[in-house]
């Protein structure tokens, strides 16, 4: 069935990213280009914020509070979906088109850093960036 909706959180299973929590943006079932299989592009959390205390300035908050995010496409079969959902727009920032080229690659991703950083703040999805 079709269960991998956008926004579902999933766990990657191989590569350099093994083990590390993503969302989904967007899923191609039945393989999309030359790409025969079913995939999915993900955005995902490649270093994770640190553990904040009441002692703790507000500088060395901000410093902690730092996400570094990545964004791949994958193959179904290398990721693991989770019962949870994010509920971030990625939909206009993350796109196959800007993923094919470098530069604008390094400013999507930007992009996703503020939203994940965004949504660290307010708190909620706290299990998305542990």
């Amino acid at each position: 069935g079709k269960f991998l909706k956008p926004g579902k959180v999933v766990v990657v299973l191989n590569g350099r990213q093994a083990g590390k929590k993503a969302v989904v943006v967007k899923n191609y079932d039945d393989g999309h280009g030359n790409k025969s299989y079913g995939h999915a592009l993900i955005a995902g959390v490649d270093r994770a914020p640190l553990k904040i205390t009441k002692a703790m300035g507000p500088k060395r908050v901000a410093k902690r509070s730092r996400i570094k995010p990545f964004v791949k496409v994958i193959n179904y079969n290398h990721f693991m979906p989770t019962r949870y959902a994010l509920d971030i727009d990625l939909k206009s920032t993350v796109t196959m088109e800007i993923n094919k080229d470098a530069a604008q690659r390094r400013k999507m991703r930007v992009e996703v850093k503020k939203k994940f950083e965004e949504r660290f703040k307010t708190g909620k999805n706290r299990w998305f960036f542990q």
